[in-house]
């Protein structure tokens, strides 16, 4: 006793020096390693030791990875159950391999242990560059017989497996920690599993909470955000030994990790290396309220905003308590199955597929697999699914189906068996519709034979008056044949002039360099002079530009339609050959951008006429989102794209990438992501959502870079990397709002005013769509100083700028620079 008592006292001693580091990335059986000894892996990234989590008490000690020369972020911890306390511990490599971590009294806290054998292996131990400790062989075959990878805590960092080595029976999921300053088992956990149907799913204890899947050979069903994108390329592999998710960073200067929080949040942090001063949330996973688990009962489908509706064939169970939000009691079919007599199948689309899949790998095509599910009478739907990234299987369902999720843009295919009478029904509708429309065909020939002759007549009479309106128009020195009317487009519903070549080219003085004015994804801008003296601009389409034919035609069919003193007016197009112009009326302002950010030229814009082209953006998206017959989203506001009269009234151009949305369309989604990085909302930016909201989100970017001259994505602060949305929301919180106005505006007057209009932007570029006002409210905030405000929450995109490295085109516009981005996600 009193020598294990001298040794324990010796071991104190040496503990008390508390030597900082060993120095290198690797221990060796030979070296001790106490509290106060580290391990740096060689690219300085990642450092093992002891610590204390949060501000817990030193006395506390666990064994962990947390990153190098940052604020304490850890990764992984070794004996997170069972923590060193009141006295260091002691780390020993023995020369087995077998690691083991003892307390002051040398009892035994955690080991590892995965050496095969032991008498023909030289073990180190090892912290590598991806963060991953291993213990391997020091010999030739450097060999891993244990790491900590295949032991996960809470956080998923590039390159760790998660899923199963399936040749052992290991499973590696993360669970969370139970508090900030607790790291034992919490209550959530994220996994892959089961081996079988892999799907991804959080949990609390053993209740699932959110899931995303099945695996489709790209994505998991019903989801984007963990398939490949600008950041990051997602892998998912199958093979005899092992089934895994991972990801792998497209960008070395970007450091993320994937972390379950203490309360259940699937968290995606990145920090840019020499920038960044803090983490920065790029994404919570499971912030979709429709991604709650069975959040609409069996049989139901969560929508956008949360609602429920039944598969059509099914009926809500208790009609009373369905409504807006979820109903977990589910739907009941409308016609009772009878297995034996005529069941079948009914198509339906963008879903996600729901949850207890099974594979039944024999069956490969559509037909084998719906014969094979209609032999047994539990099964109630069936789907072919590339499900473990190698071929298309046949994947059924036993039972209720249950989580499903309308996903328009990422959605699978899936057959639902219904009964005979149900089918007879949906013919029987066919049938009708096709009745019906036959009818109206006729109807309509029989209509247009007995009017034809009126028909032609009155056409006669137009095209008459249209020859009278070119004749008067060439008597005013127009060239002959220089103007004419689009004859076929009755579909659209609009009649646009259409300009030959030789006219524009005279007027551009054949494109040269001194009328262009502009230059964009399309192409480039040019300004023109017709010859009866009216000043044109012209937007002229390059053949491999960034914008086609489609954003082409889109931008024609919309603009056209709109009437509005806060939208740019077109006046005509030209399409011969291989040239596609459109040709616009001419703002001699040309655009907000050239006005705020030039020192010299913002000297101009007073506070009064800065609140004018504000208020006039407001209402020309008002109109956009609300008033016209038309329901449009811009998707690509900015400042470069607000044109400026020669009386400083803004007019909203380039409609290129708009979207028209139904009466009561909420949301919808887009594979195909372009913009302009620093005015696109999170959710479009990220998932491809877009909605009236995505345009509040860049009119408030707007709105701060009109307020302080200060462009977001550009912007720079010596002390902090926060963007302009970051800055102006760190001065609110520190009650000193009008720091950020531009120093040229002296007019203390509008005080009020200034802070009003700080507010109201703060309030649309809030990070999620939800709590962001719309345009009408926007508007009428900004008009009437009585209304009270409610207090913002963070804006989303706030922390850094996300423009750099990643995969995007340039746009160079008439005075500065614009990152675009054009990517495809999801499927």
């Amino acid at each position: 006793m009193r020598t294990l008592l001298l040794l324990t006292f010796q071991w104190l001693l040496f503990a008390l020096s508390l030597q900082t580091s060993l120095s290198t990335d690797t221990l060796k059986p030979s070296q001790n390693f106490t509290d106060g000894h580290t391990l740096i892996s060689s690219n300085q990234r990642f450092e093992f030791g002891f610590f204390s989590p949060g501000n817990g008490s030193s006395a506390t000690r666990y064994l962990g990875i947390w990153y190098h020369n940052l604020p304490l972020t850890v990764v992984w911890v070794a004996n997170r159950n069972k923590p060193v306390r009141d006295l260091p511990g002691k780390l020993v490599l023995e020369d087995s391999g077998v690691l083991i971590l003892y307390d002051h009294s040398l009892g035994t806290v955690w080991s590892a242990n995965n050496i095969p054998n032991a008498s023909t292996v030289t073990p180190v131990l090892q912290l590598l560059d991806s963060g991953n400790l291993v213990i391997r062989d020091d010999g030739r075959n450097k060999t891993f017989f244990w790491e900590s990878f295949d032991f996960p805590t809470d956080t998923v960092l590039p390159d760790l497996k998660l899923g199963w080595k399936l040749d052992v029976g290991l499973q590696k999921f993360i669970r969370s920690w139970k508090s900030i300053e607790d790291p034992s088992d919490g209550e959530y956990s994220f996994s892959l599993d089961p081996p079988e149907a892999p799907q991804l799913i959080l949990r609390s204890g053993s209740r699932k909470q959110f899931r995303w899947g099945p695996f489709d050979g790209t994505s998991f069903s019903g989801s984007t955000t963990l398939t490949t994108n600008p950041l990051f390329q997602s892998k998912f592999v199958y093979n005899s030994i092992e089934l895994y998710y991972k990801y792998e960073m497209l960008d070395v200067s970007i450091l993320s990790r994937l972390v379950v929080s203490p309360s259940g949040s699937l968290q995606y942090f990145t920090w840019r290396v020499n920038t960044s001063k803090e983490w920065n949330l790029l994404v919570t996973f499971n912030s979709d309220p429709c991604d709650s688990y069975g959040k609409c009962g069996h049989y139901g489908i969560c929508y956008t905003l949360s609602s429920c509706k039944c598969l059509s064939g099914f009926t809500p169970t208790s009609p009373l308590d369905w409504g807006l939000f979820s109903y977990s009691g589910g739907c009941r079919r409308k016609h009772e199955l009878s297995c034996s007599h005529g069941d079948g199948f009914v198509k339906y689309d963008a879903l996600k597929l729901p949850d207890n899949p099974i594979v039944w790998a024999n069956y490969d095509t559509d037909h084998e697999c719906g014969v094979k599910c209609l032999q047994n009478c539990s099964c109630m739907a069936y789907a072919n699914v590339n499900i473990y990234g190698n071929g298309t299987h046949c994947v059924v369902w036993i039972g209720d189906l249950v989580d499903l999720k309308n996903f328009p843009n990422g959605g699978e295919q899936i057959y639902v068996r219904m009964a005979r009478s149900e089918l007879q029904s949906i013919a029987d509708a066919k049938r009708k519709r096709l009745t019906v429309k036959i009818v109206s065909i006729v109807t309509v020939l029989g209509t247009l034979f007995l009017f034809s002759g009126a028909v032609w007549y009155l056409t006669w009479i137009n095209r008459e008056k249209r020859k009278d309106r070119i004749t008067q128009l060439n008597s005013k020195g127009q060239r002959s044949g220089s103007f004419q009317y689009v004859e076929d487009n009755q579909d659209e519903g609009f009649q646009l002039p259409l300009y030959d070549l030789d006219t524009i080219l005279l007027a551009c003085d054949n494109f040269s360099e001194r009328n262009k004015i502009g230059q964009g994804g399309f192409g480039s801008v040019y300004k023109g002079e017709l010859s009866n003296g009216q000043e044109i601009a012209v937007k002229r389409l390059l053949e491999k530009s960034i914008q086609g034919v489609e954003e082409l035609k889109n931008e024609i069919i919309l603009i056209a339609k709109l009437q509005h003193r806060n939208l740019v007016k077109l006046l005509g197009c030209c399409i011969e050959g291989e040239e596609t112009m459109l040709v616009y009326e001419y703002l001699p302002n040309k655009s907000l951008n050239n006005f705020i950010y030039d020192k010299p030229t913002r000297k101009q814009l007073i506070w009064r006429k800065r609140y004018h082209i504000i208020k006039g953006i407001a209402r020309g998206l008002l109109y956009l989102h609300q008033d016209s017959r038309l329901r449009i989203i811009h998707r690509d506001l900015k400042t470069s794209n607000i044109l400026l009269d020669s009386e400083l009234n803004p007019k909203i151009s380039d409609f290129g990438i708009a979207r028209i949305f139904g009466t009561d369309q909420k949301q919808d989604m887009t594979k195909r992501i372009i913009g302009t990085y620093g005015y696109m909302s999170p959710e479009y930016a990220m998932n491809g959502h877009y909605s009236v909201k995505s345009d509040v989100y860049s009119f408030g970017v707007i709105l701060l870079e009109v307020i302080s001259s200060q462009k977001n994505w550009s912007f720079h602060h010596p002390d902090h990397d926060l963007n302009l949305l970051g800055h102006a929301w760190m001065l609110w919180n520190q009650r000193h709002p009008l720091d950020i106005l531009d120093p040229i505006i002296q007019e203390p007057s509008y005080e009020n005013q200034f802070i009003r209009c700080i507010h109201v932007a703060l309030l649309c570029v809030q990070q999620y769509p939800e709590d962001r006002p719309k345009m009408s409210t926007v508007y009428a905030m900004l008009g009437y100083e009585d209304i009270e405000l409610p207090e913002p929450k963070e804006p989303g995109f706030c922390r850094e700028s996300y423009r750099n490295k990643l995969e995007t085109s340039v746009t160079n516009s008439s005075t500065i620079n614009e990152v675009t981005m054009t990517t495809l996600g999801g499927r």
